[in-house]
């Protein structure tokens, strides 16, 4: 387990810069390589499966995961695939939250 997922999302409150730079680095260097950072924005992870059931518990999983943590990815869901989307709307950016959710989505069996 990173340390990452270790820690509990904290929900924003707005009035944060959101993240860049060397600090933006540094944590996208703690997920592993299936995330992105796209536009320095959001995160985002797409992900495969056999079929339609596997991947609608996934979403399950995600949002079962998403409830407990009160931080709320977007997630696309269809036929053999899932992407999911993580950043903080309050800011329009990525905070530590984004990352520590991402890490412990990646705790998920797939």
């Amino acid at each position: 387990m990173t340390e990452l997922a270790k820690k509990a999302c904290v929900p924003c409150q707005g009035g944060v810069p959101a993240l860049a730079g060397e600090e933006l680095a540094r944590l996208r260097s703690e997920l592993g390589d299936s995330w992105s950072v796209v536009d320095g924005h959001h995160l985002e992870r797409a992900l495969s499966f056999a079929n339609f059931v596997d991947a609608l518990a996934f979403v399950n999983r995600v949002g079962e995961l998403a409830e407990a943590e009160g931080h709320h990815p977007d997630i696309h869901l269809a036929w053999g695939s899932v992407k999911v989307t993580i950043w903080t709307h309050k800011i329009d950016g990525l905070t530590e939250s984004d990352f520590i959710l991402a890490a412990k989505i990646d705790l998920l069996p797939v």
